[in-house]
């Protein structure tokens, strides 16, 4: 029995026990394999239709087998690549809710939304991912994520976010402000 008919196996039967990396890497179609080890090495010299293919190719793997997270960090990783920010954010969101304990998931997304300039979000991925960190190498990778965030807050490099309608109440303050100004030069002419 090979490691491709182990993992339906498994996901049939219901197995609560996660797949480990090697049979997640069986579940990709072979043609897709060599793109995804490109995309590693250096995502910058995948050609367009190369990575269209990954997606493509990734998306029906997540399809098939969607209750694997690690899958889904690969999608959203080839959606990143293939500057798709939204449907990245959904899937790292995915497979964060469906591996809480997963250190790849979460320093994932940490690291996408520390590329939209959203520090806050990336702050508490990042840390859970150091949290989750089980070996040097991974808290390693955190501990150098979560600089570069920290120095993107010193820096004042972070979107604003949403925010409240508290703030809608300083727009028109200042608008009003720069009205009666107006004015007051209007009736001095």
């Amino acid at each position: 029995m090979t490691s491709t008919t182990i993992v339906p196996s498994l996901e049939a039967a219901g197995s609560p026990l996660p797949l480990a990396p090697s049979a997640t890497l069986a579940l990709i179609p072979e043609p897709a394999q060599p793109l995804l080890g490109r995309m590693f090495a250096n995502p910058n010299m995948l050609a367009k239709e190369e990575r269209v293919a990954l997606v493509s190719a990734l998306r029906e793997c997540v399809v098939l087998h969607s209750q694997v997270s690690e899958l889904r960090v690969l999608y959203g990783m080839a959606l990143c690549v293939n500057l798709d920010a939204q449907e990245a954010m959904e899937q790292l969101s995915e497979a964060v809710a469906l591996a809480p304990d997963s250190f790849i998931a979460h320093l994932k997304a940490g690291e996408l939304w520390m590329r939209l300039r959203v520090c806050t979000k990336a702050e508490d991925h990042t840390h859970q991912a150091a949290l989750l960190a089980e070996n040097f190498a991974q808290a390693e990778l955190a501990r150098k994520q979560a600089a570069t965030i920290r120095q993107m807050l010193r820096e004042g490099i972070q979107r604003g976010g949403y925010t409240s309608w508290f703030s809608l109440g300083r727009i028109r303050r200042l608008w009003n402000r720069h009205r009666s100004e107006e004015l007051t030069v209007a009736e001095i002419s």
